[in-house]
């Protein structure tokens, strides 16, 4: 790789596609929350080592209010519970309103990421391992965003935990 993520490694559940795609549209615009248990659940099977800590991926207020949950939140509260590891709560914050990053090309999803994101002024992880949890990763510019702020806070190792990853269709740019 030309340009390595800030995040070291990603564990996903599954692919995302039939029918996960639709399980997770269900979940995020279709309000069926139940489904975040057995999502996650999923993910956690797939956890080998655990991280000091886990965070979700944050949304921005309007989005927030909008849906009325974060689904990144909800999954990672189950993991933690599961796993019995801490959530970071209130440690990250999203500052921009980006479009979605499914509505945007792949190439244009790093830039749509640049600070998007702010940690918490308070905030320690200094020589910690961070998981940061999301449902869905395509282009992973989103959870790199975050990882490389963590990183420069002085987190050891920054992993991303999705429930589904996108897989590049050949030709795909």
């Amino acid at each position: 790789m030309q340009h390595p993520p800030a995040y070291t490694r990603t564990v996903a559940a599954f692919r995302y596609e039939f029918p996960l795609d639709s399980l997770i549209k269900s979940l995020k615009f279709n309000e069926h929350l139940i489904l975040a248990n057995f999502l996650a659940d999923a993910l956690a099977a797939r956890i080998t080592s655990a991280p000091d800590y886990l965070l979700a991926l944050p949304l921005y207020p309007t989005r927030l209010r909008e849906r009325g949950f974060n689904q990144s939140q909800l999954i990672a509260a189950r993991i933690s519970h599961n796993l019995l590891l801490p959530v970071l709560t209130d440690a990250a914050f999203r500052i921009r309103d980006t479009p979605p990053q499914s509505s945007l090309p792949w190439r244009a999803r790093n830039h749509n990421m640049r600070k998007a994101f702010a940690l918490a002024p308070n905030l320690d992880v200094r020589d910690k391992h961070i998981a940061i949890v999301d449902d869905v990763m395509t282009t992973g510019a989103s959870i790199d965003a975050l990882a490389t702020l963590l990183k420069q806070a002085g987190a050891k190792e920054v992993s991303a935990w999705v429930v589904a990853r996108t897989l590049p269709h050949r030709g795909k740019s």
